[in-house]
């Protein structure tokens, strides 16, 4: 085996070591927030980033072939489309969640407001 490919392995192997520790992490911070946009917001980013880290990984291990070409289609369709599935449940929240100062502080309590009432 060659420094070539030995270092392919070890960059391999760090990007698919961090990209589950990043996806682990983001699940523990799911269970240990209470509040449901808290919730969506560690699943968002953790979620990207773990997928982006992995998929890098499997890509270095590939090489420079069909399937990875597909698997950096995969990250792009991740990355477009996990923040705008997570801001569109987290405005379903705000929306209908009358007790949202029960759990956070509101600092813009007229947007809020017209959120709901959907002007």
């Amino acid at each position: 085996m060659g420094i070539v490919e030995t270092a392919r392995f070890i960059l391999c192997a760090l990007l698919t070591a961090g990209g589950v520790f990043v996806l682990l992490s983001g699940l523990l911070g799911i269970f240990r927030f209470r509040y449901c946009l808290m919730r969506i917001h560690a699943g968002a980013l953790f979620d990207t980033a773990g997928i982006f880290l992995l998929l890098s990984g499997l890509m270095v291990a590939e090489g420079l072939t069909l399937t990875s070409l597909k698997m950096l289609l995969v990250i792009f369709f991740l990355w477009l489309t996990s923040p705008v599935s997570s801001h569109l449940i987290a405005r379903m929240e705000i929306t209908t969640n009358d007790d949202l100062e029960r759990y956070m502080a509101v600092m813009d309590r007229q947007a809020a407001q017209s959120e709901k009432e959907g002007d």
